[in-house]
């Protein structure tokens, strides 16, 4: 079983292997057809980086097919006042007494520096579906979890230029 990944997240990665084979594989042709033309190949940097290039576009088209090959297409099922795929919610962490902010968001998307975390997360799997005032359970393995209180929820989504994937 692959990826878990929403339609929007299909139609960005087919949005970026649709660039990779068009346009950037032309741009990167341009720049080996230049690097052949100055001569020798064997000392050409040029030459060698717009290879390099060209492998990295290559296998990044090879992953991002496989990895739509794989996928399991999934739905937001979410109420509207449960926490759902690319909510923003507030959770107060018991032992910390305090409060912290995350999106959640498919295993792609996911980010901790940018607060996004993953519906697979040991976070996003205990929130997901919950309310607000409901106490979870976030067990981070065999020994240890923790206990949250549910804030709030915000449901607004703003546009959504996220990345896929980092690369």
């Amino acid at each position: 079983m692959g990826e878990k990944l929403l339609k929007s997240d299909v139609e960005k990665i087919e949005k970026e292997i649709e660039y990779r084979k068009n346009e950037g594989r032309n741009a990167i042709l341009a720049d080996l057809k230049e690097a052949r033309a100055q001569g020798d190949l064997s000392e050409n940097f040029e030459y060698h980086a717009a290879k390099r290039e060209r492998g990295k576009n290559e296998g990044r088209i090879r992953y991002l097919e496989n990895m739509l090959r794989n996928a399991t297409i999934i739905e937001d099922s979410s109420a509207e006042d449960e926490i759902g795929i690319d909510d923003t919610f507030t959770i107060y962490i018991e032992e910390d007494d305090e409060c912290e902010t995350y999106r959640l968001t498919t295993s792609i998307r996911s980010d901790t520096l940018k607060d996004r975390i993953s519906i697979e997360s040991p976070l996003g799997k205990a929130v997901m579906k919950k309310k607000v005032g409901d106490r979870v359970y976030i067990r981070v393995d065999e020994n240890y979890g923790y206990y949250a209180v549910i804030k709030s929820i915000d449901k607004t989504t703003t546009s959504d230029n996220d990345e896929i994937m980092r690369y």
